[in-house]
Order: C-alpha cells, then sequence, then structure tokens
C-alpha cells in the first residue's frame, strides 16, 4: 500500500484525517507561511497548500502527500490564529453579527508520480451577534487561540453562528474530507475499499 502522510502538525486535521480510518503519517512540513506582496487570500492558500505537500515530498519520494491551508476573510481582511486570548476575544467581537468567508485549501501530491491535485473549498459563515460576556466566555472555556477566526465549528464554536454556508462542513475544521476522497481515489486509494 501506498505510504499515505498528512502534511501538518494542525490536531484538527490529525483528527479529521482519522475520520477516513486509513493508516497515515503525520510530518510538520515547517514553511514560511507569511504571504506574498500583492497576494490574495486565495493565492495565499493554494500557495501554502503546495508549498507544505512539497516541502515533506522532498524527504518522502514514493508517498501520497495530503496538505492543507485556511484563512478567514471579513471585509477583505485575513484573519490569522489570534494566539492570544485578548486578541481572540477582539477577532470574535470584530466577527459578530457579520458574514465571514473561509478559504480552505487541499493539495494532494503523488510524490512517486509528480501528479498534484488542487481545490480551495469555500465555506461561508455567519456571524450572530455576539456579547462581551458571551466572547469572553467561550474564549476562556474553549481557548480557540490556534484557530484561523477564533472559533472551533467541531465544539462550542458551532453557538456562534446563525449559519454556516458551503458543501463540506469538515471544510471549516481544515480538511474538506469529501474533496479528499475524491482526491485519494484518483490515486488509487479508496476509503470505503
Amino acid at each position: 500500500m501506498t505510504m499515505l502522510i498528512l502534511a501538518s502538525s494542525s490536531p484538527y486535521r490529525s483528527r479529521l484525517f482519522e475520520k477516513l480510518g486509513l493508516p497515515f503519517q503525520r510530518v510538520n512540513p515547517d514553511v514560511d507561511e507569511s504571504p506574498l506582496a500583492g497576494e490574495t487570500p486565495l493565492q495565499l492558500v493554494a500557495r501554502l497548500a503546495q508549498l507544505k505537500a512539497r516541502a515533506v515530498a522532498a524527504s518522502h519520494s514514493t508517498a501520497v502527500i495530503v496538505s492543507s491551508d485556511q484563512v478567514a476573510v471579513c471585509a477583505d481582511d485575513v484573519l490569522g490564529k489570534p494566539l492570544s486570548e485578548p486578541r481572540a476575544r477582539a477577532q470574535l467581537a470584530r466577527l459578530s453579527g457579520r458574514y465571514v468567508t473561509f478559504l480552505t485549501s487541499l493539495c494532494v501530491l503523488n510524490s512517486a508520480s509528480g501528479n498534484r491535485q488542487l481545490e480551495v473549498v469555500t465555506t461561508p459563515v455567519e456571524f450572530r451577534e455576539l456579547t462581551e460576556l458571551e466572547i469572553a466566555n467561550y474564549v476562556a472555556r474553549e481557548q480557540p487561540l490556534d484557530c484561523a477566526g477564533a472559533f472551533k465549528s467541531e465544539g462550542l464554536g458551532i453557538a456562534l453562528f446563525n449559519s454556516i454556508g458551503g458543501n463540506d462542513p469538515n471544510a471549516l475544521v481544515g480538511v474538506p474530507l469529501i474533496s479528499l476522497c475524491r482526491m485519494l481515489r484518483a490515486e488509487g486509494i479508496d476509503v470505503l475499499g
């Protein structure tokens, strides 16, 4: 069987990947995720997913490598990981009552054949109006400091929303599994096989 590698240090992506029931290794791609001058959010997530896959492929020449990246965009501003409670509260206060678009890229790279598949999945989210107390309580309880947009939709963060759009709720967590299953099938890896 082909070695399957998740090019990510994210525990959230790893948990999603585990849902597929396939054996895999997790390798930290260790790349610079800084945006380039003039790069759009869409270009950024697409570039980073490919960069992560190529970084891992450099030391794994016969594997199928899966990588992903995600940004949240609100009023043309890219929101990254808050990394601190005050910044998480500020992000959520800014998102209160607004629409946010999450862009989640997915790259599947067969390092043996060089075949590369790339997709960016868009997930629109409408945040409900949030009070300062709700925001503070949420951040204290869930500690979403390493999540773009300062929430975890797979947990208590779901209480922050009016609605979630898109075709795959897993994309909001960090890996669009519907697309991933299709891409893996194209590489001869059938999740149900």
